[in-house]
């Protein structure tokens, strides 16, 4: 379905009982990220929001994405694996061998609508340009600052266009951007991705960069710009894939080599000087749940701004999960995985994205496995595919499970693997957000083997033992005072794993604790110790899971145990993994560490005064509450 601007997507919400509007003001300083933060950790993601009094012209809609109702509504769609289906029909039909006229003449209509498909210059002005700001300026613009040690606001749903200088392709991504001044941005671009690429060819070629960034329009375009495609294939013909009908694009006035969706709501045109000293960006309240912290960025200089005559602004926010993001991330996990299974990873049957693992931290794979060392194959696959090389912890499993029931999931994983043989560790490539990484942007990798072993695969050295059901917990922790908190709830579901939260005090403190613990008489047969920090409810899983996969780096932070056993020449294999904040004085941990993201206390009073007014139901209390305990002073930077 194509909308025809964002307000007929507003419509389309509205007519599904899934948006609210809010006519009371609420500042875009805080206030609309709290509010926006409590619903979309409502159940099901909550409902869209439509702030109607910003304090600007324009309204505010955030959250619009934020269910998996509302992500099938903007997709078009019944089901997001309608997509994929749609995606895995077109690559069987056009690898089939073609032997006779008529097979050829029969993939006409079908070559035809890919036509139909491509997107296409057209002349003349856009909707989008109906109103060009005369003297640009940035702050009429209901830009939203989200927590409270951001470096600013941050315009954070812009769809970034450039072109590559020497081939002219186009690229369209999604890269936050922090205002510093009525026309001028940071533009927030790592070294892995298209547009930073670009950019480095405008540096060798000494030229300005000319840059175009919408915002709104068919929500399908926003969706493109964060889709994982290779470098050589456009976006808006994903789009118009998705839409089932063309992008028409319209010249930009200022920056004519850029053309832009002639439907958006917001056109914002400028250059990069690539000979202009960088500018110190951020910090910023990311996907992570953890603040990435300031570093130097290219400044964007904006020479207009146009609109629609009734533009609605987009936004979003992001920090602990889940958010609005978690949906977008579902739909690239079942959308891509047809074109995974049908060119990468044949034997692939499903693939998984858990929200606690905030889109590259955990990935869970589903093999058809027939051989020895199948996983290890899908795991080099994987990791050597696109934004899939970001993947830090990967789960590889077979058929023999279902991967979205994570309890049996979990209990399979268990059951088939030995963690001293069967987990491997890597290094490369990580998400330049990935602060556990001793050295930026690279860091370990973990895979875990969690088929059912041939006997090929079976090391005879280790033996089998049943996992305790229970553990007495206090007595371990008064022979280990420095211990917290432990939850062995997992143990009596057949899942071979605790959770230890510990106050380190003294260098290598958790792999000496690790193995200490191992020596427990109790503690035999438990595969998999996890280990955070003391400020951790362990209780709540799901956040404590959390919390570890963000401060693991699986190759520095495992130690596997080869635990002597009864039996002459045979051990019991254990892993402990230190998922702790890691400091210069215990880690020798060089970087910055960031806070995790929390709102002030004030901002919450506010909104907890004005939740009557603002026509929103049942009163909803504050996510940030529950981390309250957990943060590191009051900076975006821990103090070690």
């Amino acid at each position: 379905m194509a909308y025809k601007n964002l307000r007929h997507f507003i419509d389309t919400l509205e007519q599904a009982n899934e948006l609210v509007r809010i006519k009371t003001y609420v500042d875009p300083r805080l206030e609309i990220a709290e509010i926006t933060d409590r619903v979309s950790k409502s159940p099901d993601g909550g409902k869209a929001l439509l702030f109607e009094n910003t304090g600007t012209d324009f309204p505010v809609l955030i959250n619009a994405m934020g269910s998996y109702k509302r992500m099938c509504l903007a997709l078009g769609v019944q089901e997001l694996d309608d997509v994929a289906g749609e995606i895995e029909n077109l690559f069987k039909m056009l690898s089939k061998p073609k032997e006779g006229i008529l097979d050829k003449l029969a993939l006409l209509p079908k070559l035809g609508q890919f036509a139909s498909w491509m997107p296409k210059v057209i002349g003349g002005k856009g909707s989008c340009q109906e109103v060009v700001m005369a003297n640009p300026d940035l702050n009429k613009l209901p830009v939203l600052t989200c927590w409270p040690k951001d470096g600013g606001p941050f315009i954070t749903l812009p769809v970034i266009h450039t072109k590559d200088p020497l081939t002219g392709t186009r690229n369209v991504g999604m890269y936050r951007m922090q205002v510093f001044e009525k026309d001028m941005t940071g533009m927030h671009w790592h070294k892995h991705k298209v547009s930073a690429k670009h950019f480095m060819e405008y540096k060798k070629l000494n030229k300005r960069m000319p840059v175009a960034v919408v915002l709104g329009g068919d929500p399908v375009y926003t969706y493109s710009a964060t889709a994982p495609l290779p470098e050589n294939v456009d976006e808006y013909m994903l789009a118009g894939f998705l839409r089932k009908k063309k992008v028409e694009l319209v010249k930009c006035i200022t920056q004519p080599e850029i053309e832009v969706p002639a439907d958006a709501d917001f056109v914002i045109e400028g250059y990069v000087d690539p000979s202009e000293d960088l500018i110190w960006e951020g910090p910023f309240g990311d996907h992570t749940g953890y603040y990435s912290l300031a570093d130097w960025y290219p400044r964007f200089h904006v020479t207009a701004v146009t609109h629609r005559k009734d533009a609605v602004y987009p936004s979003t926010i992001v920090g602990i999960p889940p958010q609005e993001d978690a949906w977008i991330g579902k739909a690239t996990e079942r959308i891509f995985l047809a074109p995974i299974k049908m060119t990468l990873v044949p034997e692939i049957v499903d693939m998984e994205m858990p929200v606690e693992g905030v889109f590259h931290n955990l990935v869970i794979a589903q093999i058809k496995k027939d051989y020895a060392g199948q996983a290890q194959k899908v795991m080099n696959a994987m990791w050597g595919a696109g934004q899939m090389m970001f993947n830090k912890i990967l789960v590889v499993t077979d058929d023999g499970t279902k991967i979205n029931d994570y309890k049996q999931l979990a209990q399979y994983v268990f059951q088939h693997l030995n963690p001293a043989t069967d987990i491997y560790l890597s290094q490369g490539p990580m998400d330049v957000l990935d602060h556990s990484c001793s050295k930026m942007g690279f860091g370990g990798k973990m895979c875990i083997d969690g088929t059912r072993k041939s006997e090929e695969e079976v090391d005879t050295t280790f033996l089998q033992v049943p996992s305790p059901r229970e553990i007495d917990m206090a007595a371990i922790m008064r022979q280990f005072p420095e211990i917290k908190g432990i939850n062995s709830s997992l143990l009596p579901l057949d899942i071979s794993c605790i959770l230890v939260a510990v106050e380190k005090n003294r260098p290598f403190h958790i792999r000496e604790l690790n193995e200490q613990l191992y020596t427990l008489p109790a503690l035999t047969g438990v595969k998999m110790v996890l280990y955070v920090e003391h400020t951790v409810d362990v209780s709540d899983l799901a956040s404590a899971l959390w919390r570890f996969c963000n401060n693991l780096d699986p190759k520095r932070d495992s130690f596997v145990i080869r635990q002597p056993s009864a039996v002459a020449g045979k051990y019991v294999g254990g892993i402990g993994m230190d998922g702790t904040l890691k400091t210069r004085l215990l880690d020798n941990f060089e970087r910055d560490w960031p806070n995790i993201i929390v709102a002030d206390d004030a901002t919450i009073s506010k909104v907890d005064a004005k939740w009557a007014e603002l026509g929103m139901g049942p009163f909803l209390p504050s996510p940030s509450l529950k981390y309250k305990q957990q943060i590191y002073g009051e900076e975006a930077v821990v103090q070690q």
